[in-house]
Order: C-alpha cells, then sequence, then structure tokens
C-alpha cells in the first residue's frame, strides 16, 4: 500500500490519484479473468484505496458492468463509478450509436447491470459522427436531470467537439489515451480541458503494457488481443521500439522503481487534473501501480524521458486506420 497520497478532483469529487480501467477484466486482451480472480482484483483495489472504478458497455458487450455491478454494489459508497455509452452490441453486432433515444435505453441498461440508482460519470464512449454532438450531450443532459448520472465525460473527441458538448451542458472529464509514448492529448485537448475545467482521464497510461515492460515477446499475447491489429506492435515498429526501454529501465533503476511505476509517475508530473487508470488482472501488478504515487521525478528527469518518447522516435501510430476513423482526436 502507497504512503504518501493525495487527491485529484474528479467531477466535484476526490478521487485516489490513480484510478482501476477495468476492461482488461471482460475485454480487449484476450479470456476474460475467472470470476474469482477477477473478484480478487476489485475487492484488491478497493482495499488499496482506489476510489475510481471504470468500465463501459462494451466492454465484454455487458460481462464488465455486470462483473462491477456483482462485486463491488455491496460497497457502491466507497468509490466513484465511471461507464461509456454510444458502443454497444446488438444482433451480434457492434455498433457506434449517439442517438438521444439510444442512449437513454443504453444508460437504463448499464444501470440495471452494474445494480445501481445512478452513474457518477458517465462517457460518451465515442462520438457518432452522423449524430450531432449537441445532440447526444443532450440526451445525456437529460439524464442527469433525471438523475440517472451525475455527472458528463466524453472520450476520445477533439478540443472543438468538447467545446461544443460542453456549451450544451458541463463537461466533467475526457477520457483518451495518454502515456510517454501517445502524446496526441498535448496537441489541444488538454489545453481545452483547463480552460474548461474538466480533468484528463488518461486511458492505457502504460502503453498496453509496453512501458510497464510487460511485453518480451508478441508471440506471448492471445490469438485475439488487440494489440496484434495495432501499427506500433507490429513486428518492425515492435523490433525499433524495444530499444526505447533500456534506457528506462535505467532511469527506472536511478529512481528504485518500475518501468511502469516511471510512466505513470511522468504522468501523474504533468498536471494535478490528470487522472491515469492502468488495468490489469493481476494484485501484484495493481500494487505496483498503486505505488507510482510515491516515486518522485524532477523535472529534469521528465524531461529526459518526454525526449526518449518523443513522437519521431517511436515508431507506429496508436491506431490502425479503421480504429483511427472511430475516433475524433487530433493527430500530428
Amino acid at each position: 500500500m502507497t504512503t504518501k497520497t493525495t487527491t485529484r478532483a474528479l467531477a466535484g469529487t476526490p478521487v485516489f490519484p490513480i484510478g482501476l480501467g477495468c476492461m482488461s477484466l471482460s475485454h480487449g486482451y484476450g479470456p476474460a479473468a475467472s470470476p474469482a480472480d477477477a473478484e480478487a482484483l476489485l475487492l484488491g483495489a478497493l482495499d488499496r484505496g482506489v476510489t475510481l472504478f471504470d468500465t463501459a458497455a462494451l466492454y465484454g458487450f455487458g460481462h464488465n458492468e455486470e462483473l462491477l455491478g456483482r462485486v463491488l454494489a455491496p460497497h457502491r459508497g466507497r468509490f466513484m463509478l465511471a461507464s461509456k455509452c454510444g458502443i454497444f452490441r446488438e444482433n451480434g453486432q457492434r455498433h457506434i450509436d449517439g442517438r438521444p433515444e439510444t442512449l437513454r435505453r443504453t444508460c437504463e441498461d448499464s444501470l440495471r447491470r452494474l445494480r445501481t440508482d445512478v452513474i457518477d460519470l458517465y462517457y460518451l464512449h465515442r462520438w457518432d459522427k452522423s449524430v450531432p454532438i449537441e445532440d447526444s450531450v443532450g440526451a445525456l443532459a437529460d439524464l442527469v436531470r433525471a438523475g440517472k448520472i451525475r455527472a458528463i465525460g466524453l472520450s476520445e473527441v477533439s478540443a472543438e467537439t468538447l467545446r461544443r458538448a460542453h456549451a450544451v451542458h458541463p463537461v466533467a472529464a475526457v477520457q483518451s489515451e495518454y502515456s510517454l509514448w501517445s502524446r496526441e492529448v498535448e496537441i489541444a485537448v488538454l489545453r481545452a480541458c483547463r480552460e474548461l475545467g474538466a480533468a484528463l482521464v488518461a486511458f492505457s497510461p502504460l502503453g498496453r503494457a509496453f512501458l510497464a515492460d510487460g511485453l518480451p515477446d508478441m508471440a506471448i499475447l492471445d490469438a485475439g488481443d488487440l494489440r496484434r491489429r495495432m501499427p506500433r506492435f507490429q513486428p518492425e515498429a515492435f523490433a525499433r521500439n524495444q530499444a526505447l526501454l533500456e534506457p528506462m529501465r535505467r532511469m527506472a533503476r536511478d529512481h528504485g522503481c518500475t518501468p511502469g511505476q516511471l510512466a505513470l509517475a511522468w504522468l501523474l508530473r504533468q498536471g494535478d487534473d490528470i487522472i491515469p487508470i492502468p488495468g490489469t488482472t493481476r494484485l501484484a501488478h495493481l500494487e505496483e501501480n498503486l505505488g507510482a504515487v510515491d516515486v518522485r521525478l524532477d523535472a529534469a528527469a521528465c524531461e529526459a524521458l518526454a525526449r526518449l518518447f518523443d513522437r519521431e522516435r517511436v515508431a507506429g501510430e496508436r491506431y490502425g486506420p479503421a480504429a483511427q476513423a472511430e475516433v475524433d482526436t487530433e493527430q500530428f
């Protein structure tokens, strides 16, 4: 357990500086965790002081929300619950759908699966570009007024879209990928968040395990692992990126921490309005991640890490063309 902690503000609520991204328990990186292992991880996070749990209707197509509902509903007063709408499965197909009637219906489905009367922070998971963002956010604002959700978030949006949405209803948080090797939010959306008073919730802050030095060989990945389709993990790019890890290992040793803790500590230093949500299925990794709050980096170390993972040195884009077409984020 960490010894030096402060809290960070999210939707007007103080939370532990590092939250838990729950996706990997159900979705994306191979078979779902066993019920017993998933329960142990979630309760272990709660017992270790985690106060932000992040899920989505997409994750396991409802499985992840059901898991959190089953395990965490008895402890509902101890944490902030975040989920996402706008991507779901129907008739065996994955859909992005931001129509107001769809968002209202899927919110009811999420409340039922999560076994709660209200979701603390509810994100539009992807902007459905066939629906004006004002219409989708207007539907979420209706859910706030109805007491179904407490605050509105957006995921993977540009600064322009954030401002349009915020004009309809205050946006409490933007969730986007942010890490040493994915810094697109620094182009514009992080600045827009600060202008509007929204937190930046950073998913994949460990570069999908790469920055934690957790991928010695792509052969260890499950056949269904989403990283197998990402440009940054293709053989040539992966080999080039591996060369960045040895300097990072040396820096971690100098700071008495692991590479993963170094990566999280760098992110925490980028601003008190940034809340990383690393995911894991293992209690040992959870404890390691939470220990990053005790790692102290000075400005020189932060600058050295930023130079090491400068975008010109990282091989491969973060998404392939199909996935990139689904998001609204700025690109270098």
